[in-house]
């Protein structure tokens, strides 16, 4: 009989303790999804939707606009043979701040176009390493906090900014991977 209380209150706090273990993921989860939710303030703004397109051509301003210039994508995302992206983006913006600049301006591959996706189809795409250029989230992270192009949206000369601060935008892509880099629902 005492055995079996042992047993009895042995299962019960086994129980009691995967329940608290998966109440602490489920809140784990839950708040990489709301610092998701964060970043997509940033990620569906024009700074990063008018490269990140379905289309063959860039996109401007914050009416994303087809480019004036009649720019086409090109197979290598940087332009068509006689007109590279790098014939007018420099590494910085113009003095005028008219033409925007940043390192090695081109757009997102095809399979990165985010326009009309849910934030769950967005989430899954940018995790998907098939369309995502291979990266692992800990390259996402690289990527989303430190490459030129994408820090350039804090410094789009005559364009508006994203409506986060690049810091917190930062901050929000650290927790969102540091908790799971866990998809909305």
């Amino acid at each position: 009989m005492l055995r079996i209380k042992i047993l009895h209150i042995f299962s019960l706090m086994l129980i009691s303790g995967f329940a608290a273990m998966v109440s602490a993921a489920d809140d784990t989860a839950d708040a990489s999804r709301a610092s998701f939710s964060q970043m997509t303030q940033v990620l569906r703004s024009p700074r990063c939707m008018n490269c990140h397109t379905f289309t063959e051509f860039p996109r401007q301003a914050d009416d994303r606009h087809r480019h004036h210039q009649m720019v086409m994508r090109g197979q290598d995302n940087m332009g068509s043979a006689t007109l590279k992206c790098f014939a007018c983006h420099q590494t910085k913006n113009t003095a005028d701040g008219q033409v925007p600049g940043a390192p090695n301006w081109h757009l997102a591959p095809l399979s990165m176009g985010w326009e009309g996706l849910s934030d769950r189809a967005l989430c899954k795409v940018i995790l998907d390493k098939n369309k995502n250029g291979n990266k692992d989230v800990p390259a996402l992270v690289q990527h989303m906090t430190a490459d030129p192009l994408v820090q350039w949206a804090w410094s789009p000369g005559k364009r508006s900014l994203p409506p986060l601060a690049q810091n917190e935008f930062h901050d929000a892509v650290r927790a969102w991977a540091d908790q799971g880099a866990a998809c909305p629902k």
